[in-house]
């Protein structure tokens, strides 16, 4: 028989490889939305993605990546395949931290000691508590999501787990030299999983009070309240020192170069030298003096130090300038900011504004240094703003800059206009939106059940019945319920845990809380995000199935309990395991298909159907992630149109990544730019106020108001409340000059347009401040003269368009600023014979059409929008030329490559109707309009009755009405009268 030690260890390896094959099997192929693009592009060639960098990730997925063997098409999934095989490790020291801890369950009941041998059927409890607990967890949603992309979370999991289970490893060592090993083992593991996330130094605290438990026989609440203030400090040092080493590194620095004249980095690398000469003397002092304690914190804090120098990957690639180089970070005052997040907003903690504050006063903060010439520099200095006693308040949880957050605060607290909000409403958004929306939401997902994947989608409960739901939210893939059986049975672990090893219990408990409610109290969530963030907390679902673990040794000792009394009948642990097992089955039965990414590759065909809209050489405005990174992705790995310069707004409003505009990179020139880094380093025209002169009131030109920019000029200049002088916008009527030879040269303008082809473009920009990334778009619209296309995504938000509409031209995804204006084209003119040619012939597809592929809130957002959209768009116009033929070819086209089956008709598709009908093809139309409405029907009944957000009232209204008016336009009184009923039905319901 096998020793109890060999089939823990045997069994955790079969839990592992059940967890890797299930993540192989459903891992994505290509690069996800969101983050993964930017990751898996800087994994390939060693890139600096956004701040503060993950280098111990990437230099491993630039490993994985060499297994695609030149194939640039698996570069991505070999690197999403680190994720794969950092999360089936996950699974692994899981399952023996559970079984450390069982084992401490048993050694109470039995006064025996942990990891003595036990008997067949304690083993088989043991086994069998610890794979019920990491098989859930290996099944749960928010992990399994993370376990398939090329994102952190995955690994930053992965060094949780190990750090947790090394711990407790540690717990049971007697030998204290053997121990001490361990303890230098954690600190370099803690010091390797800062170069992937920082989540994981939210566990520290409680480590320490495992710590504290072994060495104090008799431990106390006090002592334990000193020990995880001592981890906090712990913590909190570490946390300080990430950024704090670079600072510190920056003041050596700057006294060597600006004020001993040396070279520059000379002081950075007398900084290191000096670090490491400190570390050493007190390793060779503590040993020659016998201190065992004081030399294992120096070895601990030197371990923990070369796991942090993963970070020296981002110095030494940054100082290559690569293609994607966020920050910039190739020395050390970069470094320092890179590490910083400078170029992300902050809030408050303990005391600070709320979201009505203004400031009335402001004053300089820390000075913004730049390298010069030979020394360092002050260029400007960050603003501190003033606000009134009134305007601020302890513990301020509603604050944010972004436009719409102050309107959603009032819609969640129900505050009227100009109403300031009390520390009730403060404390009211805490536990309602915070603590309920945005942590014991997701808790729920992963251990109770999920209505859907549409965002802010709520829980499901036991009593949740299918009976009156929507047919969509019925056969969402996401929709799954489990019935409260792991989150109860978590519960069962936790009362038995409470009951029997109390130390561990306040242990895992305050890992609980530390990695949700602690760490959603720190982020101070704003009301809105650009997507659920429930990966953030994925540390608390994992001490959460813990506990779920070890529910199943409270299961076995409630069914003994009740079989007790009947002496006659027969108990076996095995029936029981078999039950609790059942848990986790269920669990990956029914998230299968959410999680299941194979064959799923439209974020890599969007990225190259928007790239394919642009012509050669182009420049193409975008903004956010969703639009930028999977485009860099198809640059930088699959070599996809090079030519196109894409420039995210999002960043264009930062020094560096102008000088990176301002450069070739690839096939793609430097963008034409006019305005020098003394025009845009950061504190430079970062908001230009609009505050008119009367001269120019009717208009400025453009590219005089660019060199007036660019020369300081005081004409465009007023004063601040600080004295200093700042450019304004002077009118709110820009006009260019039109260089008819250079447009003649391009030949873009088509035949039909070229009549309206006039010496000077005009618009108006309206009266609004200019940003950074609003200026120096018009520098390049005013710089280039027509030489390369400008191209804004048909994804941008309407402010970033400059209210140029009437004159861009819709090309397929993107629209092309054109040198006409178009009478009447407010959303840009179509080029029916370039965006035909675009959307039937350079457009991508790959299984947008198969139902057996997942396809999440993510990609029918944008994505179906922006293509159906276009198809619509194009169609449009074919009708509008006559060009019947063409236009039912792009509707059928469209309704091959998204069918409802795949991707459920939307908004966008209700306008389909008409366009049917134009072509003549009736039957086609009402069969879709027999759906859409039969669909919106159903939703707006729901939402009668339920406060889901899976659908939206209006927009299943909008549809009902577009249909309706489509069949009264087509002369089919039948469908109208049926629609009509069911229209008016729900309007009045909802007016």
């Amino acid at each position: 028989m096998l020793s109890f030690k060999r089939l823990n260890r045997l069994v955790g390896w079969l839990i592992f490889a059940i967890a890797l094959v299930t993540y192989a099997m459903t891992v994505e192929r290509t690069a996800s939305f969101w983050d993964c693009g930017e990751f898996i592009a800087s994994s390939f060639k060693l890139q600096i993605p956004h701040p503060p960098g993950a280098p111990l990730f990437l230099m491993l997925g630039r490993i994985f990546s060499m297994l695609s063997l030149g194939d640039l098409t698996r570069v991505a999934y070999w690197i999403n395949m680190v994720s794969v095989v950092a999360s089936a490790f996950t699974i692994l020291f899981l399952f023996w931290t559970i079984s450390l801890l069982t084992q401490k369950l048993l050694a109470t009941r039995y006064a025996s000691q942990p990891g003595s041998e036990y008997s067949p059927a304690d083993s088989r409890l043991i086994i069998g508590s610890s794979a019920v607990g990491a098989l859930a967890y290996t099944f749960s949603d928010t992990f399994w999501f993370s376990a398939v992309e090329a994102e952190v979370y995955g690994m930053s999991s992965f060094f949780t787990a190990i750090v947790v289970w090394a711990t407790f490893t540690w717990e049971r060592i007697e030998d204290e030299a053997t121990a001490n090993r361990w303890l230098i083992l954690i600190a370099y593991l803690v010091g390797l999983s800062i170069g992937v996330h920082l989540l994981n130094l939210v566990i520290l605290p409680a480590l320490t009070l495992i710590y504290y438990f072994r060495k104090w026989s008799k431990p106390t609440f006090w002592g334990g309240v000193m020990a995880i203030g001592v981890g906090l400090a712990i913590l909190g040092l570490i946390n300080a020192s990430i950024p704090g080493l670079p600072a510190m590194a920056f003041v050596v620095e700057r006294f060597g170069v600006n004020t001993v004249g040396l070279p520059f980095n000379s002081g950075t690398i007398l900084f290191v030298l000096a670090m490491i000469g400190a570390v050493t003397y007190g390793l060779v002092w503590s040993i020659r003096r016998q201190k065992v304690l004081l030399n294992t914190a120096l070895l601990a804090v030197a371990f923990l130090l070369i796991g942090y120098a993963s970070y020296m990957q981002v110095l030494v690639r940054a100082g290559y300038n690569p293609p994607i180089n966020e920050n910039d970070p190739s020395d050390i005052l970069k470094f320092r900011a890179y590490q910083n997040r400078e170029q992300y907003e902050s809030r408050s903690l303990l005391y600070g504004p709320i979201f009505t504050a203004r400031p009335i006063d402001s004053k300089k903060g820390a000075p913004i240094w730049k390298r010069d010439k030979d020394k360092y520099i002050i260029v400007d200095y960050y603003p501190e703003y003033i606000y009134a006693p009134g305007d601020q308040m302890l513990f301020p949880r509603i604050y944010s800059t972004h436009l719409n957050h102050p309107q959603l605060y009032r819609q969640l607290l129900g505050l009227a206009e100009g109403q300031k909000p009390t520390m009730g409403d403060n404390l009211r958004f805490l536990f309602t939106y915070q603590l309920n929306h945005m942590w014991w939401r997701y808790l729920m997902w992963n251990f109770a059940g999920r209505e859907s994947d549409v965002e802010g989608a709520t829980y499901l409960l036991p009593w949740s019945s299918n009976q009156h739901l929507p047919d969509l939210l019925k056969t969402n893939k996401a929709h799954d319920n489990f019935y409260m059986l792991p989150f109860l049975l978590a519960l069962l672990g936790m009362v038995v845990q409470y009951r029997h090893r109390r130390p561990d219990f306040v242990t895992v408990g305050i890992l609980f809380l530390l990695t949700g409610i602690a760490l959603q109290i720190f982020l101070n969530s704003p009301p809105s995000e650009p997507r659920e963030r429930d990966y953030i907390y994925v540390g608390s679902f994992y001490f959460f199935a813990i506990w779920l673990g070890l529910g199943v040794v409270a299961m076995v000792d409630f069914v003994r309990a009740i079989i007790a009394r009947f002496q006659s009948v027969a108990f076996r642990h095995e029936f029981v395991l078999g039950m609790c097992l059942l848990i986790p089955i269920m669990m990956c039965v029914k998230s299968w298909d959410n999680h299941n990414r194979d064959h799923r590759f439209h974020s890599v065909d969007f990225a190259k159907n928007m790239l394919n809209s642009c012509a050669y050489n182009g420049i193409l405005f975008t903004e956010g992630d969703n639009d930028t990174f999977p485009l860099w992705y198809a640059q930088e790995v699959e070599g996809f149109r090079r030519d196109v310069r894409v420039c995210n707004l999002s960043l264009l409003g930062t020094d560096w990544y102008i000088q990176q505009m301002k450069r070739k990179t690839y096939e793609s020139d430097a963008v034409p730019m006019s305005l020098e880094l003394d025009q845009f380093s950061k504190g430079k025209n970062d908001i230009v106020p609009f505050y008119e002169i009367a001269g120019v009131k009717n208009g400025i030109d453009l590219k005089q108001y660019i060199s007036l920019v660019k020369a300081n000029n005081p004409a465009i200049q007023v004063p601040l409340t600080t004295g200093e002088m700042t450019n304004i916008l002077p009118s709110s009527v820009l006009f260019l000059p039109i260089d008819k030879q250079a447009v003649d040269q391009a030949k873009f303008v088509p035949a039909s347009l070229r009549p309206l082809l006039k010496d000077t473009m005009q618009w108006t920009i309206g009266k609004k401040d200019l940003l950074k990334p609003d200026l120096v778009m018009l520098d390049m619209i005013a710089t280039n003269n027509w030489k390369r296309p400008i191209y804004f995504s048909s994804t941008l938000a309407n402010e970033h368009y400059l209210n140029l509409k009437n004159y861009l031209q819709l090309e397929g995804y993107a629209y092309r600023l054109m040198p006409v204006a178009v009478p009447g084209a407010t959303d840009g003119y179509v080029n029916s014979e370039v965006m035909y040619d675009t959307m039937m012939h350079k457009t991508f597809w790959r299984e947008f059409n198969n139902p057996e592929v997942y396809y999440d809130e993510t990609y029918k957002g944008p994505p179906v929008i922006s293509a159906r959209l276009a198809f619509l768009r194009l169609t449009d116009q074919l009708l509008r030329e006559g060009q019947l033929d063409k236009a039912r070819q792009v509707l059928d086209y469209s309704l091959k490559v998204m069918p409802d089956k795949s991707l459920p008709y939307d908004q966008i598709v209700a306008n389909y109707v008409p366009c049917l009908f134009a072509v003549n093809d009736a039957k086609k139309a009402l069969s879709l309009a027999d759906t859409m409405v039969h669909r919106a029907d159903q939703n707006l009944t729901y939402a009668k009755t339920s406060q889901s957000t899976f659908s939206s009232p209006n927009g299943d209204l909008y549809v009902l009405q577009t249909i309706v008016e489509a069949c009264k336009q087509a002369n089919q009184p039948v469908a109208t009268a049926k629609y009509d009923a069911i229209f008016q039905k729900h309007l009045k319901a909802f007016d």
